[in-house]
């Protein structure tokens, strides 16, 4: 299968390799670019612990005075991967959730003292899920702080637009609800409707396959959890049901 990787740098290029060990081919196309926006090391002052929701969170802190300050500090992180971003990083306490911020809430709730703790969330500029809000609510003191933006792209690739105007490519990856979104926009800018309407669309989640609705009915296919690994599965049954 002939795939078009949207995720931004370095995660595209991360996912492009493990798609070619499974056998397919895929070129990159990302949607959205990281800026980071360094933490104020006072923002750390009286914080029990952390929270990532995002490999770019953490990713944001590097090289910084923060970092130094925060790697002595427990982290909750939302899954695996940022679990292991964290621990690369140096963070000696990594608390693994459960995959997506809204059961990460839950777990965190179990795990502090309202009356004692203070948390701090890293977070983007935009988020899927208000992980801060709900936490508040439950009665557990928690700050948030953005550290690091995603600037949409404004364009698509050269090599992206000639490859669906060759109808070359089978399919398109779309990870974020925010990427879909600027996927619907950049395929109405370069006028390849048509040409999108042609390719199978995969999704992390239902939430991102419902901004997919301004290009009509497109095919599209919904992970089974909203995760890599269950991405990477929904490739692969895709590959199979087209060779078929």
């Amino acid at each position: 299968m002939y795939l078009l990787v949207t995720r931004p740098e370095p995660d595209g290029l991360k996912l492009i390799g493990m798609l070619e060990q499974r056998g397919h081919e895929a070129i990159a196309a990302p949607l959205s670019a990281f800026t980071a926006m360094p933490l104020d090391p006072s923002s750390l002052e009286g914080v029990s612990a952390l929270i990532a929701t995002s490999r770019n969170a953490l990713r944001a802190m590097v090289g910084t005075e923060a970092l130094e300050l925060a790697r002595g500090l427990p982290i909750f992180t939302v899954g695996a991967a940022t679990a292991e971003e964290a621990r690369r990083m140096g963070f000696a306490r990594v608390v693994k959730g459960p995959g997506t911020a809204a059961a990460l809430g839950p777990m965190i709730a179990s795990m502090v003292d309202p009356a004692e703790d203070l948390l701090l969330h890293l977070a983007g500029d935009r988020l899927a899920y208000d992980l801060a809000t709900e936490l508040s609510e439950s009665g557990i003191r928690v700050t948030s702080e953005i550290v690091y933006r995603m600037l949409a792209a404004t364009a698509l690739p050269h090599e992206t637009v000639a490859a669906m105007r060759e109808r070359d490519l089978d399919a398109v990856m779309l990870m974020s609800p925010e990427a879909a979104r600027t996927w619907v926009r950049l395929v109405g800018r370069h006028k390849l409707a048509t040409e999108a309407g042609e390719m199978l669309h995969l999704c992390l989640s239902d939430a991102v396959a419902g901004q997919l609705a301004p290009l009509g009915g497109v095919s599209v296919d919904v992970a089974e959890r909203p995760t890599l690994e269950e991405m990477l599965a929904l490739v692969d049954r895709a590959a199979a049901k087209l060779g078929e």
